[in-house]
């Protein structure tokens, strides 16, 4: 008997070329990557701008300009002036949770004196360090938000600020930190925030400088250093 010449069944068949779908997300194009690109550019100089000049008082052609695009660039990546504004403080933060709770895993197992000092000293390179244009617009134009946007953005910072709280609870436990842990909390990061207002880059003190005298504000004696 000749061998059969039917085709194997369709589940043993191995799959054709064209039918193989990879793995993973697609790799982004060259524009994609390009535009993602432009897009934290984008934000940088209008934080920086923000910043400087003010909101109300920058224009979209102000940070077209600044970022070496067309006037009309901007609204290729956000609608408006006011959507790269919440952008702007979005993205600061997202950008300042992130360097907190990557400082709590480095500090891991460390004594509640140094993990204050290391969200301290991050605190101030969020609010006075390269690039550090994002949260002073959030502290001082966050008026120009609406309701959704506020609400957003009370939920980033809630985080942000719940990494404090074991923290300082566990100062407040060793009789270090002597007022009570959530009026702590507001203080600290009340007279941190500050900082924006008076900090000059060019005189001597430098972030471990700040982060030294804060700590020494904050914290009475008898917090365990090592």
């Amino acid at each position: 008997m000749p061998a059969s010449t039917a085709a194997p069944p369709k589940s043993l068949t191995a799959p054709s070329a064209h039918a193989v779908r990879p793995r993973g997300r697609p790799r982004k194009t060259l524009q994609e990557r390009d535009d993602g690109n432009r897009r934290a550019a984008l934000l940088a100089t209008a934080a920086a701008l923000f910043r400087s000049q003010g909101f109300a008082a920058t224009t979209t052609r102000d940070i077209a300009a600044a970022a070496g695009m067309q006037s009309g660039s901007p609204f290729y990546h956000f609608k408006s002036k006011d959507a790269l504004l919440f952008a702007v403080m979005q993205e600061g933060m997202r950008a300042a949770l992130a360097r907190q709770q990557t400082t709590l895993q480095q500090l891991a197992g460390q004594p509640p004196l140094a993990q204050l000092r290391g969200l301290v000293q991050t605190h101030f390179a969020v609010l006075l360090g390269p690039d550090s244009d994002f949260i002073p617009v959030m502290l001082y134009e966050s008026r120009a938000l609406n309701v959704a946007q506020r609400a957003e953005l009370a939920a980033l910072q809630s985080q942000y600020e719940a990494l404090w709280v074991p923290v300082l609870a566990a100062l407040h436990t060793s009789g270090a930190l002597r007022a009570p842990v959530g009026l702590a909390r507001l203080l600290i990061l009340g007279a941190l925030n500050w900082s924006v207002q008076w900090f000059d880059p060019h005189k001597a003190a430098s972030l471990d400088d700040l982060s030294d005298a804060a700590l020494a504000l904050f914290v009475g004696p008898g917090a365990p250093a090592s």
